[in-house]
């Protein structure tokens, strides 16, 4: 999924109005001569993000914290903004982010509260992100709801859903434009695409939101479902829901798009139940291997060494209490006995016991790669999640200047291949409130990343997993030289 950028081609549209042509590769002429330089890196200039819904609980208590890493913009001068607004014609905007380096919060406790538009430009655009923290004490739902606001795309997956007899799953669309977007829902269960009634051509009117409860979609009560969303036209956030009467509710991240190998990042500790759920999405058969990655190196769980998962269908495993104590990350790749079959994976991590349970999701995810952000860190109950594969790694993780003030602090530290390191972040020198955390690959890897969240609230231990991926707030542009000899053909 790519964050919005400004668009190359009108970049070098503009060189080739300033220069007489723009020449990106080489031709039939003497300047053919000339070496051809490579591409430069430059932040992106606007950048936008879509906020789901948050709860239509009247017990539900929402917090947004938006930010922008200090530096992410390579030095560039001029000012910015950065800023979300309802995706309704009623509601006023939040508050905006008017600077890098130290986070912005807002609040709302209504029930209705809308799904939101946020735009940067700017300084402020590159590496930008909203962190959506929703709290219901009671009730329906009760629970820690966290999502990073997505940047609109036109395919999402999404596996670990459930049209359940126990969950109410809703999968939230926002259209950030003023043209109509019309979406596709599929949903795969365990005997392949289940027939959706009225999953075809959803229409997403420009600058609203929609929701979708996926129960309302097919008639089957199934427990593991995988969730494709593509948009036909236009483009949308997408983000599903997920509401269980025994285990809480949270939001369920997209997953990484389908691969031979995958990284789920980040299972807590003590969790007391891990599913695994998993769809192969190429035209064959999957036979796919298990590691867990440790605090210490790679171990391969007892009695699921493998996974055999049948083409266009969804299987799971109930990998239990996998950690056993220490904090881990799943690893899935391809057995060499049959061809690599891309695949779609998540877990459903299930924490406490008995009424005192709440459920959060790790999906597979992108690797950090350059950069990625994470808000609303807490300066209790925040721990980072890193694994390193095929090389050890160096990271560097730097936690922002607290909300209400203070000075940012870094810290480097080393990851071993195979391995995964959990580590509560750095706090903020002086400072108090939410903070941000950016991680950075300083050499080595690959390394994959979460945060979770965990704040508990009269005895249930309420918490939320948010992945990290590169936040792509660099972008290639050609390098351009002028050529005015095309004005002579």
């Amino acid at each position: 999924m790519n964050r919005s950028t400004i668009s190359l081609a009108g970049a070098v549209a503009a060189l080739a109005v300033l220069t007489g042509a723009a020449v990106v590769t080489g031709g039939g002429d003497d300047h053919d001569t000339a070496p051809v330089a490579s591409a430069a890196r430059l932040p992106v200039q606007r950048s936008n993000l879509l906020c789901p819904a948050p709860s239509g609980s009247e017990f539900a208590k929402t917090t947004y914290t938006s930010f922008t890493p200090q530096g992410a913009s390579g030095g560039a001068g001029g000012s910015g903004s950065a800023q979300l607004v309802p995706a309704t014609p009623k509601g006023k905007a939040l508050k905006p982010l008017t600077a890098a380096g130290k986070p912005a919060t807002s609040t709302t406790d209504k029930p209705d509260a809308p799904a939101l538009i946020g735009t940067a430009d700017g300084p402020l655009a590159p590496g930008w992100t909203v962190q959506q923290t929703t709290v219901v004490d009671t009730g329906d739902g009760r629970g820690m709801l966290g999502t990073s606001c997505a940047a609109p795309d036109s395919e999402f997956w999404f596996a670990g859903a459930s049209t359940g007899a126990d969950r109410q799953d809703y999968l939230h669309l926002v259209n950030p434009d003023d043209t109509p977007a019309v979406v596709d829902v599929e949903l795969y269960g365990k005997d392949g695409l289940l027939k959706a009634s009225t999953g075809d051509g959803i229409t997403v009117a420009g600058k609203t939101a929609v929701p979708v409860l996926l129960s309302t979609l097919v008639a089957d009560k199934v427990q593991d479902l995988t969730v494709h969303v593509v948009a036909r036209s236009g483009r949308v956030g997408a983000a599903v829901q997920a509401v269980d009467k025994k285990l809480g509710s949270d939001w369920l991240p997209p997953a990484a798009e389908p691969a031979t190998s995958l990284v789920l990042p980040g299972i807590p500790a003590d969790a007391s139940d891990v599913r695994l759920v998993v769809y192969a999405a190429g035209s064959d058969d999957a036979d796919l291997t298990l590691q867990l990655a440790t605090p210490t190196g790679l171990i391969t769980p007892a009695g699921h060494e493998t996974m055999h998962v049948k083409s266009g269908m969804t299987s799971s495993a109930d990998l239990k209490d996998l950690t056993k104590g220490e904090a881990g990350s799943l690893l899935i790749g391809s057995s060499k006995v049959h061809a690599a079959v891309p695949v779609v994976a998540g877990v459903i991590v299930t924490r406490g016991k008995g009424s005192k349970q709440e459920m959060a999701f790790v999906p597979a995810v992108p690797e950090v790669g350059a950069r990625s952000t994470v808000a609303d860190n807490r300066t209790k109950g925040s721990t980072l999640s890193l694994v390193a594969v095929g090389k050890d790694a160096s990271v560097k993780i730097t936690s922002s200047a607290g909300s209400t003030g203070g000075s940012p602090v870094l810290k480097t530290i080393s990851v071993k291949a195979g391995t995964t390191v959990a580590v509560p972040p750095p706090l903020p020198e002086s400072g108090k409130g939410t903070f941000a955390v950016t991680v950075e690959t300083v050499s080595g890897g690959p390394v994959y990343a979460s945060r979770t969240l965990a704040v508990p609230l009269d005895g249930v231990p309420m918490f939320t997993i948010q992945p990290m991926s590169d936040d792509h707030g660099m972008v290639a542009v050609p390098v351009a030289r002028p050529d005015l000899g095309i004005l002579n053909h």
